[in-house]
C-alpha cells in the first residue's frame, strides 16, 4: 500500500483530502505542522506528500527543500488557495511535482496522485533495475524500462556467452555501439581488447589497410608495416559500426574472413589466423542494399546469425524521461552544478517530441539545458525544443516505380503527421485542446495518433 502523507493546519479541508486518498487505496498519515511532518516522514516511510504553504511555524517551502534533501524521488503536491499561486511556482522549482488549487476536485487530485507515485515506482524499480543489470549483465550504462528495450538486453545477455556474430540494427543514436559493449563485457573475452571501428568514417580505399593491415610498400606511402584491426582484436570482440558502408570491392574478401577467421595483409603473401568474435551494427535496412546490389547477400546471412534489433526512443516514451534524469545527473556532476530537476511543461514537451536523433539526441540537449540553466528547474526553453517535424520524412519512402496516386497519398500521411505532431507537442501532449486546435473529434485524434506511432 502507498503512504501518503498531507500537511495541512485546516482541519475540516485535511480530513476531507484524507478520505479522498483513502478512496483510492492509500495509506494517509496527517498533520498541521511543519514539525510533525518532518518526525513522519522520516519514521513512516512516506510514497508521497501533499503540501499546504501557509503553516504554522516551519513553512512548506521549507518542508519541500528539506523532504527534497532526504529523498528527490518522493514526489510532493502542493495544496494552495488562490492568491498564493506565486508561491507554489517557486516551490515547483524547487523540484515539488506539481500543484493543485483549492477547492480541491477529488476525481482531479486521484488522477494527480495516482500518476505521480506511478512515475515515482517507475523511477524507483528502474534504479533498482540499473544496479541489477550492472551486477548481473554488465548493462550499467543501458537505462530504461521499455518492453521492446528489456528485449533487447535480454538478447544481448543470452548471446553474449557464445562466440556468435551479432548484427545490431537501429536508428542513428539508439545505442548500437553500447549493447556492442556490453555484450562484450558479459562474454569469456571480457578481460581482452575490445576494438571499433566506424566503417563510415573511413574512406572506401583505405578500409581494407585498417581492417587487415598492410607489409612495407604495399601502396605509395606504406613506409612501415601495419597491423590491421582484425590483429588488434585478436582473442577479444571487433565492432563494425555502419558494416553497411563496407565497399562492394572489400566485401568478398572480408565474407571470407568471416568464414575462415584469417586473411593477408595488403601486400603480404602469408595467411594469418585470428581468434576474434564479431559484432557488426547498422541503421541502413540491408535486405534494401542488397536488391540495389550494392550489398552481397551471402555477406548478410553470415553476418546476421544472430540479429538484435533496438527501438526508436519515440517507441520507448516510458524511457524519456528516466534518461532525462540520468543525463541531468551525469551533466551537473561534470560541470559541478547543483542537481536540477525537469519543470512539468519541460517533462510534457520531452515525452511529446520524436526523437529523430533517439537517445543521442536526447543527452546533447540535456547537456545543453544543463549548461544553459542558471537555477535548479530546467524550463521549456532551456531545451531549445520548438516543433517536432524532423524525421517525418525519412520514415516514409517514396520511390520511382509507385504512382502519382500513391505518391500523393504518401504526401497526405507525410503532412498529417507534421502538422498533429507540432500541435501535441505546442499542447504538452493535451489530446482534447490538440483536437480543437486541429478541427477535428477527440476520436478521430486518437485514432490518428495510434496510426502514427506517437
Amino acid at each position: 500500500m502507498i503512504n501518503a502523507l498531507i500537511v495541512e493546519d485546516k482541519e475540516s479541508f485535511r480530513e476531507y483530502i484524507k478520505e479522498v486518498l483513502k478512496t483510492g487505496g492509500f495509506n494517509v498519515f496527517d498533520t498541521d505542522t511543519g514539525k510533525e511532518a518532518m518526525e513522519l516522514f522520516k519514521s513512516k516511510n512516506i510514497d508521497l506528500v501533499l503540501l499546504d504553504l501557509r503553516l504554522p511555524g516551519k513553512d512548506g517551502i521549507s518542508i519541500a527543500k528539506e523532504i527534497k534533501k532526504i529523498d528527490k524521488t518522493v514526489p510532493i503536491i502542493i495544496l494552495t488557495a488562490y492568491g498564493t499561486i506565486n508561491n507554489a511556482v517557486t516551490a515547483i522549482k524547487l523540484g515539488v511535482y506539481d500543484f493543485i488549487e483549492k477547492p480541491v476536485d477529488p476525481d482531479r487530485l486521484l488522477y494527480l496522485v495516482e500518476r505521480a507515485t506511478r512515475e515515482q515506482q517507475l523511477l524507483r524499480e528502474n534504479i533498482i533495475l540499473r544496479e541489477e543489470l550492472s551486477k548481473m549483465y554488465g548493462f550499467s550504462r543501458i537505462i530504461g524500462k521499455s518492453k521492446e528495450l528489456n528485449k533487447a538486453a535480454m538478447l544481448a545477455q543470452r548471446v553474449a556467452r557464445s562466440d556468435t556474430t551479432v548484427l545490431i540494427t537501429g536508428e542513428s543514436g539508439t545505442g548500437k555501439e553500447l549493447f556492442a559493449k556490453a555484450i562484450h563485457s558479459m562474454s569469456q573475452r571480457k578481460d581482452n581488447p575490445f576494438i571499433a571501428i566506424n566503417c563510415a568514417a573511413i574512406p572506401s580505399e583505405l578500409i581494407e589497410n585498417e581492417l587487415f593491415g598492410s607489409e612495407k610498400g604495399a601502396f605509395t606511402g606504406a613506409v612501415r608495416r601495419k597491423i590491421g584491426m582484425v590483429e588488434v582484436a585478436n582473442k577479444g570482440t571487433l565492432f563494425l559500426d555502419e558494416v553497411g558502408n563496407i565497399p562492394l570491392h572489400l566485401q568478398p574478401k572480408f565474407l571470407r574472413f568471416l568464414q575462415e577467421r584469417n586473411f593477408t595483409r595488403l601486400g603480404g603473401e602469408e595467411t594469418r589466423s585470428v581468434d576474434v568474435r564479431i559484432i557488426a551494427a547498422t541503421n541502413m535496412d540491408i535486405r534494401r542494399e542488397i536488391g540495389r546490389n550494392t550489398f552481397r547477400e551471402d555477406l548478410y546471412y553470415r553476418l546476421n546469425v544472430f540479429p538484435i534489433d533496438l527501438p526508436p526512443l519515440r517507441k520507448r516514451k516510458e524511457d524519456i524521461l528516466l534518461l532525462a534524469e540520468y543525463f541531468i545527473r551525469k551533466f551537473t556532476k561534470e560541470l559541478r552544478k547543483e542537481n536540477m530537476e525537469l519543470a512539468p511543461q519541460t517533462k510534457k514537451i520531452l515525452k511529446n517530441y520524436r526523437w529523430p536523433g533517439n537517445v543521442r539526441e536526447l543527452q546533447n540537449i540535456i547537456e545543453r539545458a544543463v549548461i544553459l540553466t542558471e537555477g535548479e528547474i530546467i524550463d521549456s526553453e532551456d531545451i531549445g525544443i520548438k516543433e517536432s517535424l524532423e524525421g517525418i520524412e525519412s520514415e516514409i519512402e517514396i520511390t520511382e516505380d509507385m504512382g502519382l496516386k500513391e505518391a500523393g497519398r504518401l504526401g497526405k500521411i507525410i503532412a498529417e503527421k507534421k502538422l498533429i505532431s507540432s500541435v501535441l507537442l505546442k499542447t504538452g501532449g493535451n489530446k482534447s485542446k490538440a483536437a480543437k486546435m486541429l478541427g477535428m473529434s477527440y476520436k478521430t485524434l486518437l485514432e490518428k495518433v495510434k496510426e502514427f506511432d506517437f
